[in-house]
């Protein structure tokens, strides 16, 4: 096969959790069809994690290499990551470094890459999470060190201006950070508190940041400040209408190199 789909994502160690990155990587080969898909993941200790489990997946330049191997001329690369931030840059990078390889190497976007996908991934969690009396949702994101992760303000503008004033957007390792998620939380008059995953998957993050019984978890954090708090373990990939985001990005750059 001459054409290849490099579907990469950040990865998981986490078998149940894998069923997202599976649901999105299906999408997708429906999407293009003859494209051999092939599966690689950006966190080298995650696939080191899976090696000493006797589970192989590919880095992406390991990915580039094979397909390289086999005589693949034509590599479209799709990342399953929510924006553009230093993970995707990783997969920018190393794509751009086997562009002499092959006839054609293409990056696909993220996710969230602009306006439109922003207002169409606001309507999905509206309709996948109506509003409940006395109830807050927080979307519970990692959050980056550059500058797209303004995305995630961006996001909670758009729900709001949907009337979704109950939904809280808030990262781990970025802003708006826990501090204020819960300073917004404060101006509302709602005890009860929806934690649901802003990730791909409900990995090692979500399992012990967002919803751990330990005492820094989002989890932990609110009941001790006398939250009634419920959490959602369910991955991006796995809400329907999100794949379609994928394959909507994946469709354009397809017509493109036609």
């Amino acid at each position: 096969m001459e054409k290849a789909l490099l579907c990469v994502s950040f990865g998981t160690s986490v078998p149940e959790a894998e069923e997202s990155i599976a649901a999105v990587e299906n999408a997708l080969r429906a999407a293009a069809p003859g494209r051999l898909l092939v599966r690689a993941y950006t966190s080298s200790m995650i696939c080191r994690k899976l090696a000493g489990r006797g589970e192989t997946v590919l880095s992406v330049q390991e990915a580039f290499q094979q397909l390289a191997e086999q005589g693949v001329s034509d590599v479209l690369v799709q990342p399953t990551h929510l924006l553009r931030g230093s993970e995707y840059d990783k997969v920018r990078t190393e794509a751009a470094l086997w562009r002499e390889r092959f006839s054609a190497v293409r990056l696909g976007a993220p996710l969230l890459a602009g306006t439109e996908d922003l207002r169409a991934f606001a309507g999905i969690l509206d309709e996948a999470y109506p509003a409940r009396q006395g109830q807050a949702l927080v979307l519970f994101g990692h959050g980056t060190d550059v500058f797209a992760n303004m995305v995630y303000p961006a996001l909670q503008t758009a729900l709001h201006l949907l009337g979704r004033t109950d939904i809280v957007v808030g990262t781990v390792e970025g802003w708006p950070g826990f501090p204020e998620e819960l300073e917004q939380l404060r101006r509302q008059d709602r005890r009860q508190v929806h934690l649901v995953p802003l990730m791909l998957v409900a990995g090692d993050h979500v399992l012990n940041d967002m919803a751990g019984d330990g005492a820094e978890s989002w989890k932990s954090r609110l009941e001790g400040r006398g939250y009634s708090v419920r959490c959602t373990l369910r991955g991006l990939g796995m809400m329907p209408g999100v794949p379609e985001l994928y394959c909507r990005h994946l469709r354009e750059d397809l017509a493109i190199q036609k």
